[in-house]
């Protein structure tokens, strides 16, 4: 990868590019990299290829601006089937987000026939148009599959990443769902208007890691009362289904 990446390793803190910045304030972190970060500092200090992390759960609870980061993970469960490990994102010496994630010994599936549910039918991504214009200044690169964030029927997409999380890392399988997770909030929450919510958590269920640079993009669900959303989305690769992002978000206004 030639694009900057997130962050540049300075000893043992993570400092911020601009290729970072969100959508919200034009001097804080996209919440994408926030993700991103916390699930590459997981699996480098507590992931192996016997375990399968099936859930990684973020709670972003404020805005980061460009201070240098800090990641601090703690074991909570160390056992030979289940591991739980927190991690911390502090960014200039305050905390701007946490996650969980559960990584499950892999093992044999249990014998019998399950209701799965029928493929989604996408057409490859070599096969779709790109999109028009490269979103978020070329954050990432997507091809639209069907819908867009302005209409009101369901929406399907392929979405892959163009920059490394940390400079000199190479994006691992889960680290690229990581980092991609975020965006299950715009393509449920968008609407007619734009968009209008800010997740303030995402959760990643995944059976297996992706094969290959792309991740499909479904939309599930989209709810709204009082200003709080929920909203959850199908995630697939070239293979076919790996799992699911749900996303809870707040009305905000941009400052842009």
């Amino acid at each position: 990868m030639t694009n900057e990446p997130f962050f540049q390793k300075d000893g043992d803190l993570f400092v911020p590019t601009r290729a970072g910045i969100g959508p919200w304030d034009k001097n804080s972190l996209h919440g994408r990299v926030i993700i991103g970060l916390l699930g590459a500092e997981i699996e480098r200090r507590h992931g192996s290829s016997e375990y399968m992390p099936a859930r990684l759960t973020v709670d972003m609870y404020k805005l980061p601006d460009l201070s240098p980061v800090e990641v601090v993970t703690r074991t909570i469960k160390d056992g030979y089937r289940i591991k739980v490990i927190d991690a911390e994102f502090i960014s200039g010496g305050v905390s701007a987000g946490r996650a969980t994630c559960q990584l499950l010994r892999k093992t044999e599936n249990a014998p019998g026939v399950v209701w799965k549910r029928p493929d989604w039918g996408a057409a490859a991504p070599d096969d779709c148009p790109q999109a028009p214009e490269s979103p978020m200044g070329g954050m990432w690169k997507m091809r639209p599959i069907s819908g867009t964030l302005r209409g009101v029927e369901p929406r399907r997409t392929w979405m892959a990443e163009v920059r490394e999380v940390v400079g000199g890392d190479p994006l691992t399988p889960f680290v690229r769902v990581a980092v991609a997770a975020d965006f299950a909030s715009p393509f449920a929450h968008a609407g007619d208007q734009g968009l209008g919510y800010i997740n303030t958590d995402v959760t990643v269920y995944l059976h297996r890691e992706p094969v290959g640079e792309w991740i499909g993009f479904e939309t599930l669900t989209h709810g709204a009362t009082d200003g709080v959303a929920v909203g959850d989305c199908l995630l697939h690769d070239v293979e076919g289904f790996i799992g699911s992002a749900s996303c809870t978000a707040l009305a905000q206004k941009r400052k842009l």
